[in-house]
């Protein structure tokens, strides 16, 4: 396989008609739910990606449908929970020349994940978060795209929204709700930045235990509610140094980079975004990869070919009457070009990998 390609795509809470989806009790109508199988279908046939990451999944069935809508229930392997329904799920299809591992959706935080300390110094009060559990569960799988070379492990995940938790269901809220009702918005967007913290830090602590050490490729496809430059990502990526001089110099091992900056280096203008709020566009949703995946990486294997946004019907709110997902869809090209490096006998190319 000379290429490869992952797309990201948050499915707008995807389920069958007539099911609930969060307070909505009667969930889509049978209009919507065909709007947004056809609407599915055909950014399916689109993208065509190699490896497609699913967020916001309520039904195994909804998207069966829409790979049949599109014509390509031969074409793929669905990797989604025996059984889905009633819960929001990580999912992904894989092109079935790939030969994908068999999947792992992964709840549980680390067993030694901890986030307490009593203070860098003096001034500084002790902190302590008590969590232990992804809110989506993280789909792990493997896929082997060349036989010559390590199969890539693939992480698909959703962390936490921006959306303020709600804090007005709380017991401690409802004791003393004339003290707390005026910062409901403050307390639970902190509540809310601080899960996907951990969030992002516990999937950071998986990566690490795969990558260190090793010339395991990597790639994270997500829904990871932040932009590029946030704190989320920092966390996730290990915020990796892009600005090198020359090739054969770079790479961190356990590090991720953003397909994003890779394409804001082929491009004159970066126009990235996945989302629109309050007319406010933002990069949620992205794809990071190791340093297999990076140019200017001394362990490159797959060179960075382009990154395509499907998103110009973010323009259009109304995703009900359109059945368009709120999210736009990320698409990473990447071609098999692992680094060649100058022997010091003669002036032949050998392949470091």
């Amino acid at each position: 396989m000379r290429k490869i390609s992952f797309a990201t795509f948050n499915l707008y809470n995807l389920n069958e008609p007539e099911l609930a989806i969060y307070s909505d009790r009667d969930g889509w109508d049978q209009d919507q739910y065909d709007r947004k199988i056809d609407y599915t279908a055909r950014a399916l046939q689109r993208v065509s990606a190699d490896v497609i990451g699913f967020q916001e999944l309520w039904h195994e069935q909804s998207l069966k449908n829409a790979f049949d809508a599109a014509g390509l229930v031969d074409e793929y392997d669905l990797l989604i929970p025996e059984g889905h329904s009633g819960e929001i799920a990580c999912a992904a299809a894989v092109r079935k020349s790939l030969r994908a591992s068999s999947a792992q959706w992964i709840k549980d935080f680390p067993d030694f994940f901890k986030l307490h300390s009593s203070g860098d110094d003096p001034q500084t009060p002790e902190i302590a978060v008590a969590i232990d559990s992804f809110s989506r569960p993280v789909l792990s799988f493997e896929v082997t795209p060349r036989d010559d070379q390590e199969p890539i492990l693939i992480y698909v995940c959703h962390f936490k929204s921006k959306g303020p938790t709600k804090i007005y269901r709380e017991a401690w809220y409802n004791e003393e709700k004339e003290t707390y009702k005026n910062h409901v918005e403050a307390l639970g967007s902190a509540l809310s930045t601080i899960r996907r913290t951990a969030e992002a830090a516990a999937l950071r602590l998986y990566l690490t235990l795969e990558m260190k050490g090793t010339n395991k490729p990597v790639v994270v496809l997500g829904d990871l509610n932040d932009d590029q430059h946030s704190n989320t990502l920092a966390v996730l990526t290990g915020d990796p140094n892009f600005l090198l001089t020359g090739d054969r110099k770079g790479g961190s091992d356990v590090d991720l980079y953003t397909t994003q900056t890779l394409q804001a280096y082929r491009s004159q203008k970066d126009v990235y975004y996945t989302h629109v709020y309050k007319k406010v566009r933002s990069s949620l949703d992205h794809i990071l990869v190791s340093e297999q995946f990076f140019d200017s990486s001394r362990r490159r294997v797959w060179g960075f070919d382009e990154l395509v946004i499907d998103n110009d019907h973010l323009n259009y709110g109304d995703h009900k009457t359109f059945g368009t997902n709120d999210h736009g869809i990320v698409k990473a090209i990447f071609r098999y070009a692992p680094l060649r490096v100058l022997t010091t006998d003669d002036d032949d190319d050998e392949p470091m990998v």
